[in-house]
């Protein structure tokens, strides 16, 4: 062979490997390019996506504490404790009351103001006396019919959240009862996240944020108090994390990822700013990687063509053990913020779980409500089974034991509810035989049928008349409204309960008494609202039995009697199994009388 063709073939070669070289860089270009558009497209919409999530959660857990601090105003406002100080100036209980309040709702702080708009009741005791004759939550709400919420400026920075609503005795108004909610505790809770929250008025003006000096500014004043990068400083910073992420908004000369919620209260937002921290060093590891494999072929390539060349061999290995080195550090990064990452979703769904735990409270007061009645039941049959034992007459005390057993599965499925709803989940609904659930209740209410003398008149279908729902719920309500007819029979001569089920459209269950009918009707469905005595009655009966039956899709109301007394009719909807039997009946009925 000629050294021409040597040459010519060595040439050959040598263009050979260099196209090799240039067509292994494009691909590189085009992969890392590649990648980086996929990966900063996917990985910035699951930082949304989070982002998203945590800002559904919060602005949640706001409303969830004024809405629960809402209702505290009216209650207070009808307590008869507080209205008689108020009319007899003796306000020396009136702070202890409200004390007792605040530990059960959690509100910050509550004042009972006079009508000159003096604090004669409080539960920081170094408020009395305090004067708020000026102030917005006390104008406004003697101004104003219903419950009044303001947000008044602290002089020490901040906001101040209220609650306020007059008191009224006979049409006068005695003074304003206030609630201070805080929600100075999310600010606080707010300040371990790495996110930057604010939550604006319906003018725009922020009145919660995690970074104090925003406080009263709009948004835009906000943001205008740091001055952003440079517009060079921004463009090498995108080149060195190999990202182009389009800014929402720059906070502190940084680009941020700009969410907004909106508050279902006043016209109330909620604004999230989000940096792309995350987002880079994610997509800048798996580019790395990639990199990483590019540079290893590249090396191999070269290894092999320069294997002669001991020198270049020993640096390329070099080169390669770096690499490996980096690659380690990066996947130990990688599984450190995914640890990070499982951890915070572990604390979301505890926080979660926390304000679902804190709702217990107000089901406290109906659990014991509905414990009463089972256990003074199940004191009358130990009464009655220990004389029937001393009678020698043990069967018939048997009998009395069975039915205390029944009771206690009464007991146990009330306290199953409230463990129930500790839990994560909720019991699904299932049909209920409304005839069964009747017999149940009035086996339940015989210990008080005997010490009476009461005529019981049932009507009931001889079709079964079901309904879906809870049946330990309905029997709850069914009791409640026998408990009331019986009480309300008390001061007749002849007392008599008339109980009729009837199917139709929905299934309804008719209580009439012949006693005094119903005073108020319009408070008779309110908490707290009671005709009985002291100590025979907290007024939760009617309230409790209202809110089961809306929460199964049904309507409980009341009205008098055509010849006296109260009419009870609980209406709930009927199984559409049963309907379907009852047509059935009805048009076998209609064709047998055709037939005829």
């Amino acid at each position: 062979m000629s050294g021409a063709s040597v040459f010519r073939k060595n040439n050959a070669i040598s263009w050979r490997v260099r196209l090799a070289l240039v067509a292994l860089f494009v691909l590189a270009v085009v992969t890392v390019s590649v990648t980086n558009r996929f990966l900063t497209d996917r990985f910035t919409e699951t930082t949304r996506n989070r982002a998203e999530l945590r800002l559904a959660l919060y602005s949640g857990n706001l409303l969830s504490e004024l809405r629960q601090n809402a209702i505290v105003p009216q209650l207070l406002a009808r307590d008869p404790t507080l209205i008689g100080a108020l009319n007899s100036t003796d306000y020396t209980q009136s702070t202890q009351r409200l004390i007792s309040f605040v530990e059960e709702i959690g509100a910050a702080s509550i004042l009972l103001l006079d009508r000159d708009g003096r604090a004669v009741a409080a539960t920081e005791r170094n408020r009395l006396g305090s004067s708020h004759r000026n102030a917005p939550h006390f104008l406004e709400a003697l101004r104003g019919q219903g419950t009044i919420f303001t947000a008044e400026p602290r002089e020490a920075g901040g906001f101040v959240f209220n609650y306020s609503r007059r008191v009224q005795s006979a049409g006068d108004t005695l003074g304003v009862i206030s609630v201070e909610v805080d929600l100075q505790k999310f600010e606080r809770a707010w300040a371990g996240i790495s996110d930057a929250l604010i939550v604006t008025d319906g003018t725009g003006a922020i009145i919660l944020a995690t970074e104090p000096r925003w406080r009263g500014r709009t948004e835009a004043e906000a943001l205008a108090e740091q001055t952003p990068q440079s517009a060079i400083q921004r463009a090498i910073q995108a080149t060195a994390d190999w990202t182009a992420l389009p800014p929402d908004a720059y906070l502190q000369g940084e680009a941020v990822m700009r969410l907004e919620s909106r508050v279902a209260f006043r016209g109330w937002r909620m604004i999230s700013f989000t940096t792309y921290a995350s987002v880079r060093e994610r997509v800048n590891g798996v580019l790395a990687l990639e990199i990483m494999g590019f540079a290893i072929l590249l090396a191999l390539t070269f290894y092999f063509l320069s294997r002669r060349t001991a020198g270049r061999m020993a640096f390329f290995m070099r080169e390669s053990a770096e690499l490996r080195q980096l690659n380690q550090r990066l996947q130990r990064e990688i599984a450190e913020r995914e640890r990070v990452q499982e951890t915070l979703a572990v604390a979301e769904q505890t926080l979660e779980q926390s304000s679902k735990l804190a709702a217990l409270g107000e089901m406290s007061a109906a659990v014991s409500h509905e414990l009463n009645q089972p256990l003074a039941a199940m004191k009358t049959y130990l009464a009655g089974a220990r004389l029937l034992l001393t009678r020698a007459r043990p069967d018939e005390a048997l009998s009395s034991f069975g039915r205390i057993d029944d009771l206690i599965e009464r007991m146990g499925a009330i306290t199953r509810q409230l463990k129930s709803y500790a839990r994560k989940g909720a019991e699904e609904l299932s049909p209920v035989n409304m005839g069964d659930a009747l017999a149940s209740s009035l086996s339940m209410m015989e210990p008080q049928l005997r010490q009476r003398q009461v005529q019981i008149t049932r009507i009931i279908p001889d079709d079964p008349v079901e309904v879906m729902g809870d049946r330990m719920r309905i029997e709850q309500v069914m009791v409640n409204l026998f408990r009331n007819a019986l009480d309300a029979t008390k001061s007749e001569r002849n007392p008599q309960v008339d109980i009729i089920l009837s199917a139709g459209e929905t299934a309804t269950l008719t209580v009439r008494d012949n006693g005094p009918g119903i005073e108020n009707k319009d408070a008779l469905f309110e908490p707290f609202y009671t005709t009985k005595q002291p100590g025979e009655g907290v007024g939760l009966g009617l309230a409790i039995s209202s809110g089961i039956v809306n929460e199964l899709g049904g309507r409980l109301t009341a009205r008098d009697g055509q010849t006296g007394g109260a009419v009870f009719e609980m209406s709930l909807p009927i199984l559409a199994s049963t309907a379907n039997k009852r047509d059935e009946t009805t048009e076998t009925t209609a064709s047998s009388q055709a037939a005829e």
